[in-house]
């Protein structure tokens, strides 16, 4: 007798492979907007959600952001006070360029690599 398969809602724990997968990514979005032009973190969260229809958000942008900043990837350019909240504004450094150029490389290279194996075809090269 075979056991009947029950599908349940879980609740995302962090484990998850699409929380993974946003932890891993989320450096190489915030740099590729940043690339376009300065921003400030509101406006990075909100472009991100934007373009990806909403199914793209950093729930801890901020760490993402000081993390780059501690790499040498990112600078704060300047702040303002708007609306009585402060608005630091942020740039990728050509140091950050060149980091998600090659990071980027190596993600379209992974990809397909990963494309290859799930598809069973050949050999990846």
């Amino acid at each position: 007798m075979r056991k009947k398969e029950v599908h349940q809602e879980k609740k995302d724990t962090g484990h998850s492979f699409s929380a993974y997968y946003k932890r891993a990514t989320s450096p190489l979005v915030v740099l590729s907007l940043l690339q376009e032009r300065e921003m400030y973190g509101y406006e990075i969260a909100n472009t991100m959600d934007e373009r990806s229809g909403g199914r793209l958000t950093i729930s801890v942008l901020y760490p993402v952001i000081y993390r780059l900043q501690e790499q040498g990837f990112v600078i704060e350019t300047s702040s303002e006070i708007v609306e009585g909240r402060a608005r630091s504004y942020y740039a990728i450094t050509d140091s950050g360029r060149n980091y998600l150029k090659s990071t980027l490389s190596e993600y379209e290279e992974l990809s397909k690599v990963f494309e290859t194996i799930v598809k069973g075809e050949g050999k990846a090269r």
